[in-house]
């Protein structure tokens, strides 16, 4: 199948363009990164008092790509009995207030989750929106497409295409809760930096105006507690220095003090927060795996987060009808990296399927890049 770039619904975003009215349509980059974890943390509570409200969503395994060179590294762990304690499970966050939380709808939020089950170690890796990616499909987009295509299905198989891994199980979390969630844990402490206490009011005063309630300002600089609104206002800072990469780092910071304060909270607190955000969670894990990662969850810690691409190896361009896209300057390292990361014992080789998909974006986007 011949190589394409396909075009994107989404126009490119201009700091002109810092939306006053347009937050909830944008809001999923900055708040579901936070509760997806949010309603894995909890989750297991809710085994005890709701768990008929957990929709379990059957995924069809046969659609899911995994990297042929992959499958065989599987097979011979499995045969010779070498499975090491990782399990990888991919976090979506998509824009949907309405339930619907399939297919037809971006996910504006892509996380890796890689757990430790022997070391009860957790390690978040933000994949941006924007990255330009197969969608496992042979056609090149920005990477948040493949849940809108083919919903969990396909979205877990770019991650594995592009990424080499083995991702079989996913947690999907549709718009709202945050807020609720974060007051129900009685706020978070944040440190806030003098330039980012005006973007905050800002944002606060957007949704303020949405919601029709009231808003408390941030006032000062410094580590303080952060009520509901002002912890999600301040995901939703883009205008500092960083842009879309410190806003990414925002929401897994604050998704990490979230993390840390739930695993000291009671069950009620986490009940509470768990509520918030059950009708906007689907899964294709089971109780029992949901038990069986997350057990023991006050013995887990939260070790790694980071962005994919990397920093020292990504570029930003204007590709096309696509407009602005993080591009990965070799897939390849960024691979190797990623692996090195995940998995810190292993010495990594990307699979041949890797390494043509790295040529691909270099051959695709040279010509936008040289421009830029």
């Amino acid at each position: 199948m011949d190589k394409q770039i396909q075009d994107s619904q989404e126009p490119a975003e201009s700091t002109a363009d810092r939306p006053k009215r347009r937050w909830i349509k944008n809001i999923p980059l900055l708040i579901l990164e936070l509760c997806v974890l949010a309603a894995a943390i909890g989750i297991m509570y809710v085994v005890v008092t709701a768990t008929d409200e957990v929709e379990r969503k059957a995924i069809d395994e046969e659609k899911i790509t995994i990297n042929e060179e992959v499958a065989e590294i599987i097979e011979e762990e499995e045969s010779s009995h070498e499975v090491k304690g990782y399990r990888n499970i991919a976090l979506f966050g998509v824009d949907a207030r309405d339930g619907q939380l399939g297919r037809g709808t971006r996910s504006d939020t892509i996380i890796i989750a890689s757990i430790n089950q022997d070391t009860q170690e957790i390690k978040l890796i933000s994949v941006f929106r924007d990255t330009f990616l197969n969608l496992s499909n042979d056609s090149y987009n920005k990477c948040n497409a493949a849940y809108a295509q083919g919903g969990p299905e396909q979205a877990i198989s770019m991650l594995n295409m592009n990424m080499d891994l083995d991702i079989t199980d996913y947690v999907t979390v549709g718009f709202g809760g945050l807020i609720d969630s974060v007051d129900a844990l009685g706020g978070v402490e944040m440190d806030v930096t003098k330039a980012e206490i005006s973007h905050l009011n800002n944002y606060q005063l957007c949704m303020a105006e949405e919601l029709g309630v009231d808003y408390t300002p941030v006032e000062h600089s410094g580590m303080q507690l952060l009520n509901g609104m002002q912890a999600t206002a301040y995901c939703r800072i883009r205008y500092t220095k960083g842009d879309d990469f410190r806003r990414a780092e925002r929401q897994r910071d604050v998704l990490t003090a979230m993390m840390e304060k739930a695993k000291k909270a009671p069950v009620s607190t986490l009940t509470e927060m768990v509520n918030a955000i059950l009708p906007e969670v689907e899964t294709s894990l089971n109780v029992n795996e949901i038990l069986g990662v997350l057990g023991s969850l006050a013995g887990y810690d939260v070790v790694t987060s980071e962005g994919f691409p990397f920093e020292d190896n990504r570029a930003g361009a204007t590709v096309g009808s696509k407009g602005s896209c993080v591009i990965p300057d070799n897939l390849e390292e960024n691979v190797i990296e990623l692996h090195k990361v995940l998995y810190p014992e292993t010495d990594y080789k990307p699979s041949r399927q890797v390494m043509n998909i790295s040529t691909e974006i270099r051959e695709l986007t040279d010509v936008y890049r040289e421009g830029s």
